[in-house]
């Protein structure tokens, strides 16, 4: 498994960004059996860039918290049994699957930990969670798909020992 971490802001924190990233993600693959290693690219940046990605790609005129972009449409989310007949989603050279790119805003990490009363590393890796599941075709646009978007974001934070309560 390999995680990209780029920093276009500095974010002073008292846990490792990259250490926590690459233990959520393993964290979600684990969770939903992918038989591939993976590859996923991570960018924090600020509510300013975050807003302009979100104008660019989604015409979407505000900041926000998390973008994801997918690298493959799951015809069934967290189902991997067609990749090996899809072109360029696997890593040409390690054959990792590529799973795509995640954006946080880490103005939007440090507010929301304020806003829910719980810790930023909570709300870091729980943007992480949350963006893995759309990067594996999950979505919450039901209120039937949110309900199964949201449990298994639990069992993956209860898993982690992430908890609203702190670590």
């Amino acid at each position: 498994m390999m995680v990209y971490l780029e920093r276009e802001v500095e974010w002073d924190t008292p846990f490792d960004c990259r250490k926590v990233a690459e233990q959520v993600v393993e964290a979600v693959l684990d969770y939903e059996e992918c038989p591939y290693e993976a590859e996923v690219c991570i960018m924090l940046t600020n509510d300013a860039e975050i807003h302009s990605i979100n104008m660019q790609q989604r015409g979407i005129d505000r900041a926000t918290d998390v973008l994801s972009f997918p690298m493959v449409a799951y015809p069934v989310p967290g189902k991997f049994d067609f990749l090996e007949e899809e072109e360029d989603c696997f890593h040409p050279e390690t054959g990792e699957l590529l799973l795509g790119d995640i954006v946080i805003s880490i103005d939007h990490v440090e507010n929301q930990a304020k806003e829910y009363g719980h810790s930023v590393l909570r709300e870091y890796a729980f943007l992480i969670v949350h963006s893995m599941f759309h990067l594996l075709g999950y979505d919450h646009m039901t209120q039937a798909d949110a309900a199964v978007m949201e449990e298994k974001q639990r069992g993956v934070m209860e898993i982690l020992k992430i908890s609203r309560d702190g670590l």
